[in-house]
C-alpha cells in the first residue's frame, strides 16, 4: 500500500475485542515501526521524518498503549499486527521494533515468515524470556511495591531506572531529554491503560529462534541490561541469518539516545 510523499494517513482498524491506532506516512517499500512495553508511537517521531522520504511507514499503537484500546481478555499482539497489515493492505513488510516491539516482531516472523521481509531487532525481547540481570530484577520488585502503593510517580521512576538508564548508569549520565521523553510516554501509558501487557498471550520465541528465518539486524547498546545482551547472543547463534551491531555509549532506548548511528544502521541495513 502506497500514500502520496509526505502525506499523512491516522485511523483506526478493528482487531479482534479492540482496536488499533495508527499513523502513515510517505512512499515506497512498507516499513512497520513497533515500540517498546508501555511506550506509544511518539517514540518514532525521528525515524518517520527520515524514512518517510523513502518508505511507506507505518507506525501504531499496540494494545493497550497510547491512542489503541485497553484490552478486555487476553490477546495475541503479534495477531494484532497481522489485523493490521490486512485491514491496510499490506501483504509483506519490513519491520523494525524496540525492545517490546522486537518481542512482537519476533513472534510474527515466527507465525507468519511470509509477510516478513527483513527485521531490525533493537535491543530485543524475546517471548517466554526470564530476566536474571540483578538490576532488572531489584526494579522489577520496586515495581511491584509501587504498583501495590499505587504511587505512579514512583512506579515511572522505576520503569525509567531499569530501561532507559539501565544497570550500567546512574540518571545523570543518561540525556534528561531522552529521560523525560519515555516517563511522559510511561505515565501515558499507565494512566490510561493500567498494566494491560498482564494480559498478554504470547509465543515461546526464546525456544523458537531458529525459526526466525528473515533477514534481521540485532542492535544492542553497550549500556544494556544482561538480559538483552544475552537475547542478542542468543538470536545471532540461533536464528540463520542475522547481523550484530553494538552501539557505543548507548543503552536500552537506541533510538532515542543514538538517532544518528540508528538511522545510518538501519537505512544502510535496508539498502536505502
Amino acid at each position: 500500500m502506497c500514500v502520496g510523499e509526505g502525506s499523512l494517513t491516522t485511523g483506526t482498524i478493528s482487531v479482534d475485542d479492540g482496536e488499533l491506532s495508527y499513523e502513515l506516512r510517505g512512499s515506497g517499500p512498507p516499513v512497520v515501526l513497533l515500540h517498546g512495553g508501555l511506550l506509544d508511537r511518539r517514540m518514532w517521531d525521528a525515524q518517520v521524518e527520515l524514512l518517510a522520504p523513502r518508505c511507506t511507514v507505518l507506525r501504531y499503537d499496540a494494545r493497550g498503549h497510547g491512542r489503541s484500546s485497553t484490552p478486555t481478555g487476553p490477546f495475541r499482539p503479534h495477531e494484532d499486527l497481522r489485523l493490521l497489515l490486512a485491514g491496510l493492505g499490506i501483504p509483506r513488510a519490513v519491520l523494525v521494533g524496540l525492545s517490546g516491539g522486537a518481542r512482537i516482531a519476533a513472534d510474527f516472523a515466527i507465525s507468519h515468515p511470509e509477510q516478513v521481509e527483513r527485521m531490525v531487532l533493537a535491543a530485543p525481547g524475546l517471548s517466554a524470556m526470564t530476566h536474571q540481570d540483578p538490576f532488572v530484577l531489584d526494579q522489577l520488585d520496586q515495581v511491584r511495591k509501587a504498583g501495590e502503593a499505587r504511587d505512579l510517580a514512583a512506579l515511572v521512576e522505576c520503569i525509567v531506572r531499569m530501561w532507559v538508564d539501565g544497570p550500567r548508569r546512574a540518571p545523570a549520565n543518561v540525556s534528561a531529554a531522552v529521560r523525560e521523553e519515555c516517563r511522559v510516554m510511561y505515565r501515558d501509558t499507565l494512566a490510561r491503560h493500567g498494566f494491560a501487557m498482564t494480559m498478554v498471550s504470547e509465543l515461546t520465541a526464546v525456544e523458537r529462534a531458529a525459526e526466525i528465518v528473515a533477514p534481521s539486524l540485532l542492535m544492542v547498546g553497550d549500556q544494556d541490561s544482561s538480559d538483552i545482551h544475552d537475547i542478542v547472543d542468543l538470536l545471532a547463534a540461533a536464528a540463520p541469518e542475522t547481523t550484530k551491531l553494538v552501539l557505543p555509549g548507548a543503552g536500552h532506548m537506541l533510538n532515542l539516545e543514538s538517532p544518528q548511528a540508528f538511522h545510518a544502521a538501519v537505512t544502510d541495513f535496508l539498502g536505502h
